[in-house]
């Protein structure tokens, strides 16, 4: 054989062995992650979904058909698309100018804004309704000021959305823009190019992938909003997550929610392709460009004007329905609101509304626990960039509790759970696991990055000297990603305290938490059900506000990354 020849079957012959190692290492690290979503995510969501088409022990897909030739169902089909799509595009043109202040000025107390603006992402949509409800609603401020009412309309909705994922765009537009070389559009406009015509030719194309991205996410959660919608849009408007619940709890109709589930999940699922595509292109781009700070003090008066109108619309559309429900919940008697959450009045509740702030804890910490564990598995698996199809596939799995309708998992849970092994319906645990579905995504894509830009020698280093894999995670990995754990938790945490479609169907009513507490409470009347609820979103606002600080602070990067 010649030299050649065996230079070429040296390579051949060593690459197996090596890929071979790593890729048993990587599935064994999948192992737990996908058990865990089979069992507490795709079988109770195939459980609920099978026996809403299933008649007589044989499955009538004709259903589906029939289900989509009602007029109401394509109603709700059509707003939910278009309210959808309508949140989108008032999401980017309100953020944008905001992702560009952030990413290129430099004022004070920026890192304090810039906490504060992401606290409305965290919040739950109960929340956030709640907040708007105060504002526009019957009763607040603008209707005690002008007689303006916006809580019956589509325009208080799409507000609120805008509320919720003006962070989206910041952080994911604005990290990636803070990262781009300034030079670049300088030496266009030097060779001629007007001031736009650099910015869309040099600047633009470099930042589409990540806009394209931010523009999925908000699509993806507005497509399935639930708490803002079903809060805010009272019997006049239902997107499909909110129709899913009215015909799981109300019409008992499994065969037209398993219909609207399969829909969204198809819309989810092609989503989620897109988003993981641009994703891919972002990442890209991100290591041909300068990631060192841009960020400068704004010079002349176009700049500061630009800042000052950013800093408005962060007070009128973010800050303002914040403090309005900070002001109804203190009403008229101070905290007399904050008082009478110790009562226990036998209605809504079997114990004092006040207990739902221990059992939010509880379970977020239980969650936040598994959630680590389980998402922190993933994105190791999941950090070679190498990784073929099947890997490809598991990332995008992970995804799909966000855009998946959180009613049909948590109902799904009590139509699956019931029975010896998993005959958890009964235990406390099956909240927590219900959250975590929801924190293991932010886990993932909080962990993901910090571990892809660990240098692979230092682990092929320790790995000829002896260590075992598990000593080579310890030792190089987790010293280095300690930090990105921590805020995976604290986003874990603050988005499990949350989470509501799925906590509805499962949290007992002598364990409430605090979303599904306010839920009820706005569902009774009087005036001291409406204030008891801004006083516990008021609480469980401050927490998440808590919690957001201590992630802004312990944040490593400017990725901008959720």
């Amino acid at each position: 054989m010649s030299h050649e020849g065996k230079q070429a079957v040296k390579p051949a012959a060593l690459k197996p062995a090596g890929s071979v190692r790593a890729s048993a290492v990587r599935l064994g690290l999948m192992a737990v992650p996908v058990a865990f979503f089979a069992v507490f995510f795709a079988y109770p969501v195939a459980a609920i979904v099978a026996r809403g088409l299933e008649v007589d022990g044989v499955w009538r897909l004709g259903r589906i058909g029939d289900v989509l030739a009602q007029s109401d169902v394509r109603h709700v089909l059509w707003f939910t698309t278009w309210q959808a799509l309508a949140s989108t595009a008032l999401t980017l043109l309100v953020a944008l100018p905001g992702a560009y202040v952030f990413a290129r000025f430099d004022f004070p107390g920026k890192q304090v804004l810039r906490a504060a603006v992401t606290v409305p992402f965290v919040l739950p949509t109960v929340v956030v309704g709640t907040a708007f409800l105060a504002l526009v609603g019957r009763g607040g401020l603008l209707d005690e000021l002008w007689g303006l009412r916006l809580d019956t309309t589509v325009w208080a909705i799409l507000l609120a959305h805008v509320f919720f994922n003006y962070a989206v765009v910041v952080r994911t537009v604005g990290g990636l823009w803070a990262q781009l070389d300034p030079r670049q559009e300088e030496a266009a406009r030097m060779l001629g190019a007007s001031r736009l015509r650099a910015w869309r030719k040099v600047t633009l194309p470099a930042l589409a992938p990540a806009v394209a991205a931010a523009a999925l996410m908000v699509f993806l959660f507005t497509f399935t909003s639930f708490g803002v919608v079903q809060i805010l849009g009272g019997p006049t408007f239902s997107t499909l997550e909110v129709e899913i619940y009215r015909q799981t709890s109300q019409v008992f109709d499994l065969s037209t929610a398993a219909v609207l589930t399969l829909i969204q999940f198809a819309a989810v699922a092609a989503v989620l392709a897109v988003h993981a595509w641009t994703v891919r292109r972002r990442e890209t781009a991100l290591r041909l460009v300068d990631a060192a700070t841009t960020a400068r003090r704004p010079r002349g008066a176009g700049q500061w004007a630009l800042l000052a109108g950013v800093l408005g619309v962060i007070v009128v559309l973010l800050v303002l329905p914040l403090a309005v429900l900070v002001q109804r919940s203190l009403g008229a008697s101070g905290f007399g609101y904050y008082r009478a959450l110790t009562r226990e009045d036998g209605g809504a509740f079997l114990v004092p509304p006040i207990e739902a702030i221990g059992n939010s804890l509880q379970y977020a910490v239980a969650a936040t626990g598994i959630a680590v564990v389980i998402g922190g598995l993933a994105a190791t698996a999941l950090t070679r960039r190498d990784a073929g199809r099947f890997v490809r596939g598991f990332d995008a799995l992970l995804m799909l509790p966000l855009g998946v309708s959180a009613v049909t998992v948590g109902f799904g849970f009590l139509i699956a759970l019931d029975e010896p092994p998993l005959d958890l319906r009964s235990s406390w645990i099956l909240v927590p696991l219900a959250q975590a579905l929801v924190g293991v995504p932010f886990v993932v894509r909080t962990m993901l990055p910090v571990l892809r830009a660990v240098d692979g020698r230092l682990r092929e280093a320790a790995a000829v000297l002896g260590a075992s894999p598990w000593r080579v995670w310890r030792e190089v990995d987790l010293p280095m990603v300690r930090r990105a754990l921590l805020v995976a938790a604290g986003f874990a945490f603050a988005v499990s305290l949350g989470e509501f479609g799925a906590t509805v169907f499962i949290a007992r009513p002598d364990n409430p938490t605090l979303p599904v507490a306010v839920a009820r409470l706005l569902g009774r009347p009087g005036e001291m059900n409406y204030g008891q609820a801004m006083a516990l979103s008021t609480i469980l606002m401050l927490v998440c506000a808590v919690a957001l600080v201590v992630l802004e602070r312990l944040r490593t990067d400017r990725s901008g990354e959720f």
